[in-house]
């Protein structure tokens, strides 16, 4: 595992994927952030992350699958999955590997984001007037729905060794479970399947972190998600190595 870990991080930082990544992440955030008239603090006036934390997964909902698309399909597509496979290595070793690369990066990439955190502590008046609760509970959100993010696009990845489709239908998984499932529980109206479509809803989950009381239920939601999605990607390998 860890031998597929450093292969992987390896690879991100000796191209040009982890520079861009950042780069891309931080400079569209920034702008959000600290210049855009509609979500820019300093006008808004408050001591608040809230437009980070709000705008950030619709960002992360195509940077990651960017990421990960390449993670398994360019691998078979180049003949290089097979090789692997070869190895002394489990296929679990392999899934989990490419899984904690993936999401490393992503953590990376948001670390820089403290910044803002610190920036707005001092702005406040008096300083530190922010809600350091609620933006603790939204940066664990964050992590967590991210780390939900990188397993949908691993195994959007095993689907196919066309990095495009990859990229594309991981996208599509990724969106309809922070948006799509949240949207069929408005149409249902009221009852127990409205209900049931919130719960399960990604957005409805990470928003319940950021509200300053870290529930351990929408933690382990979180944690299952990925365990379920990481578990398909290795279904899909070992069909792979047969």
């Amino acid at each position: 595992m860890f031998a597929i870990f450093r292969k992987e991080i390896g690879s991100f930082f000796n191209s040009l994927i982890a520079y861009m990544v950042m780069v891309v992440f931080l400079t569209a955030i920034g702008l959000i952030i600290w210049v855009f008239p509609d979500s820019n603090i300093l006008d808004y006036g408050y001591a608040d992350m809230g437009s980070f934390f709000r705008l950030a997964p619709y960002v992360l909902l195509f940077l990651i699958p960017a990421v990960t698309m390449r993670s398994i399909a360019e691998e078979a597509r180049n003949g290089t999955l097979e090789l692997l496979l070869t190895k002394p290595i489990t296929n679990a070793d392999l899934v989990i590997g490419k899984f904690l690369a993936n999401w490393s990066l992503v953590l990376l990439t948001l670390l820089p984001t403290l910044i803002y955190y610190y920036s707005i502590y001092q702005l406040g008046s008096p300083v530190g007037n922010i809600d350091s609760a609620a933006v603790a509970g939204s940066y664990i959100g964050l992590l967590l729905f991210s780390g939900a993010v990188v397993a949908m696009g691993l195994w959007a990845s095993s689907l196919n060794d066309n990095q495009i489709v990859a990229f594309i239908l991981g996208v599509f998984i990724a969106f309809i479970w922070y948006v799509g499932f949240s949207a069929v529980s408005q149409m249902l109206g009221t009852g127990v399947l409205s209900k049931l479509f919130l719960w399960i809803a990604l957005d409805e989950q990470y928003l319940a972190l950021g509200k300053g009381l870290v529930d351990s239920r929408n933690v382990i939601y979180l944690l299952s998600l990925i365990a379920f999605f990481l578990v398909l990607t290795l279904w899909r390998v070992e069909k792979l190595r047969k």
